[in-house]
This record gives structure tokens, sequence and C-alpha cells, in this order.
């Protein structure tokens, strides 16, 4: 194991020897193994430990553990705890992706502060196996296909060459402790349902079956270093950039096969998704003029190019904006005035300046944004959903009105079309407890 941990670090150029490494160490398996190859490689490293306060003293326990385990391989030990389930609360993220930005934020900053020069974290192939069928599952297009990157600026990941078996054999024959979370078993999470039925089931069709997703991983990596170059050629050859402005020539993009492979690929990185690229796209054979919006940008098509500006801040456009549970005003885009009331006796404005929304159905923070192309929602009264640029359209909004129109939304869910109308899964009902009013001043 150690001289094939040598090999991968020295044939992927990971490290140098006069490097200063900070190993992120959890006290699980992967991460003590990772931790005993450093030391019998004899490298200048560190222990860096995140405690998040998740499983109560069992966090604890691991907190003791890898500091004890600093402590044997005589090596500094850096450790900070967070108060994640309340961050996540206040958010509305995750609890782990609030996990993951703390981790990585914390790393970042004591490598910076005390002079490392690498982070090495102990993502192993199986990983690796595990991220790419994430992705997949989540239709993440070839970018999500390469997994988890072996080297991201100063972090890398040395063991990405093991199996999960590779490794737990190395614990048996060195006799390393470690510490299992129990909650790796749980199959209510996606990562854990790959690991323990879905790669078993391919390991029984090709006992191989891990060493050969590495290598496919690895192709489709070097694929996409091929198929970005070409992307960027083309680009090069319809994109104008100056100032805040770009200009894209429609006649050449429609020259361009499959037109909405690049058109996403040119787009995507300024807040658009598919299906904006599909409305765009739409649009090119239509009367010029039309405008799409995304959290930060505008693109409008004109006669021979598709034009993108990046929106001014004092337009509001390129903000998002935020209610708390406890807010009851915002000053700017627009001015809202927020109240709770009890359901038993309230009596629903006919105003469409104010929405009156079942509080408890309500996933907070709350967010405040401009429209979108390919935003949804169903309209009070309706069952089914539409698109809110069709909603415009009957409503006969103005292409103004539609440049200042802002959504409420509750998670993913457009609750509010502000000043206009509500969304059916939002409204009062018979089983409504609570009532938010919000109301457009």
């Amino acid at each position: 194991m150690i001289r094939k941990f040598e090999s991968f670090i020295s044939e992927n150029q990971l490290i140098r020897k006069t490097d200063r490494l900070l190993l992120a160490v959890s006290g699980g398996m992967d991460s003590m193994a990772m931790a005993e190859l450093f030391r019998l490689a004899a490298y200048d490293y560190a222990f860096i430990h995140c405690n998040f306060k998740l499983r109560g003293s069992d966090s604890e326990a691991d907190h003791a553990f890898v500091k004890e385990t600093a402590q044997s391989h005589g090596v500094p030990f850096f450790s900070r705890s967070f108060e994640t389930q309340e961050i996540a609360d206040n958010t509305g993220e995750s609890v782990q992706m609030v996990a993951r930005d703390l981790r990585y934020a914390y790393f970042s900053e004591i490598a910076q502060k005390e002079g490392f020069d690498i982070i090495a974290i102990g993502h192993n192939l199986d990983d690796q196996i595990e991220t790419f069928f994430i992705n997949l599952s989540r239709g993440c297009g070839i970018a999500g296909l390469h997994g988890i990157r072996m080297k991201q600026g100063k972090l890398i990941r040395p063991v990405m060459f093991a199996s999960r078996e590779d490794i737990e054999e190395f614990i048996r024959q060195n006799n390393i402790a470690y510490r299992e979370d129990a909650s790796n078993q749980s199959l209510k999470y996606k990562r854990n349902l790959i690991r323990h039925k879905l790669i078993p089931l391919f390991v029984e069709l090709n006992p191989n079956f891990r060493e050969e997703m590495g290598a496919n991983i690895s192709r489709l990596s070097g694929t996409e270093e091929v198929y970005r170059q070409f992307v960027d050629e083309m680009k090069q050859t319809l994109w104008d950039e100056k100032d805040n402005s770009i200009s894209i020539d429609i006649a050449g993009l429609m020259d361009l096969h499959p037109i909405r492979t690049f058109l996403f690929e040119f787009i995507s990185p300024y807040g658009y998704n598919a299906a904006d690229v599909e409305n765009i796209i739409t649009a090119l054979d239509n009367i010029p003029g039309k405008m799409f919006f995304s959290a930060s940008h505008r693109l409008l098509i004109d006669r021979k190019k598709i034009l993108l500006t990046k929106l001014n801040e004092k337009d509001g456009y390129a903000s998002e904006y935020t209610l708390k549970r406890e807010d009851l005003f915002l000053a700017e885009p627009v001015t809202l005035k927020i109240s709770m009331r009890k359901a038993g006796d309230y009596k629903i404005p006919l105003d469409q300046n104010i929405a009156s929304l079942d509080y408890d159905k309500l996933a907070f923070p709350l967010m405040l944004r401009r429209w979108k192309a390919g935003d949804l929602f169903i309209p009070l009264g309706m069952k089914n959903r539409k698109k809110l640029s069709d909603f415009f359209i009957d409503e006969k909004f103005s292409r103004l009105q539609k440049e200042q129109t802002w959504v409420l939304c509750s998670g993913e869910d457009v609750a509010w079309i502000v000043g206009s109308r509500i969304d059916e899964r939002y409204r009062i009902t018979s089983e409504t407890k609570d009532v938010y009013k919000i109301e457009l001043c």
C-alpha cells in the first residue's frame, strides 16, 4: 500500500518533498489510513479536524481521538467546533452543504495563516465512483462525470487510487484505530444507497468494476478537457467582449451543431440553465428584442447579435434578497411589509398587492429574486403548473412589467409573483393555522 501511495503521488505530481501538509482527519477509516501512510512516508504534516456537533457525545469523542492521534504522531493539531445545525436552520441550506462549506473555509484559513502548502483529503476510489453516480442521477452533463478531482489548487486527494476494501485491509494489517460513524450505514442518504446497494450489484457483474470505473472516470476527465478546448475555440470565433457587455454572433451560432450544447456552455457561467437555453433558441427565429434574465445578467436577442450584459446593482437585478422568519419589513429592491395573523378570524384581502400565505407551508428563509425563463408555478385556483412567461402573456404584461417583476420563493417554488398572483399550493385553507401576510407598499 505504501509503495502504491508514493507512486500515485509521484506520477500525478501531487506533492513536493519540501511541501508542508495539512491532513484533514475526521477519525474515520479513510482519514486514519491516509494519516498512517503519510507517517510511513515521512512527510512534514499536521492534523486539522472539524467538530460539527451533529452527533452529540460521539462528535466530542471523535475530536478527542483525533487530537490524541496527532500527539502520538508528534505533529501539530488544529481544530474548530461549529454550530452546524443552527447555521443550517438560519440559512435554509442542507446540513451537509453547510458542513462542507465550513470545512473547506476553515482548511483554507489555517493553510494560509500557518503557511501550509497542501491540504490532503482522504477520499478514496469508492468515493470517486459514488460521486460519479450521484452526479449522473442529477443530470450533471459532462462536467460532473469526471467525479472528484485528485487535485484542485492546494487540495489533493492522495488515496484516490485505493478502494474501500484496500483501505480496510491496510487498517487491519497495521492495527490502526479509527472511529465509525453510524450514519454511514443509513440508506436514507443517496451516497449510502449507492455504496451499499448499487455498487455491489456492479461488482457481481464484474469483480474488477471499481478499477474499470476508475479508469473510465479518468478517460472521461481527459475527454472533458478536449471538449472544453473545442468549445472554447468555437467561442472565440463568435464572442466579442467589451467592458461589461458580451456579444455573440447569431449567424455563427446557428451554424454550430448541436446548438443547444454550445449555447449552454457559452452562457451557463452567467446563471442560465438548460430551460433558459431552450427558450432562447426558440426566440432566435422570432422578432428581435426579447430579453432573458438570470440572477446577474440580462440577455437580449438583437437582430444579428445576442447581447449579454451584467445587471447593475442599483437596478436590483444582480442580487437575491432573503426574508427570515423574524423579518417584518424589506426596504429594497421593493418595499414589503410583513405581519403574522391567526387564520381563524382572518379575511383574505382581494388586493393583488397583498399575499396571504399558509405560514406552515413556507420554507424559510424565503428568497426574493427576479423571475427567470423556465420558472413555473401553479396559479391560484388552478391545478397544473404554468410557465411564468406564459402567465405574463395571458395577463398581457408589457415588456417593462416583465422586466420589473419580482418573485417570492419558498425553496424552489415560486410562492408569489409579487403584486400579481400567489401559488395555489400556498393558499389559505381550512387547515391553515397561521397566515403569513406580505404587502407590497
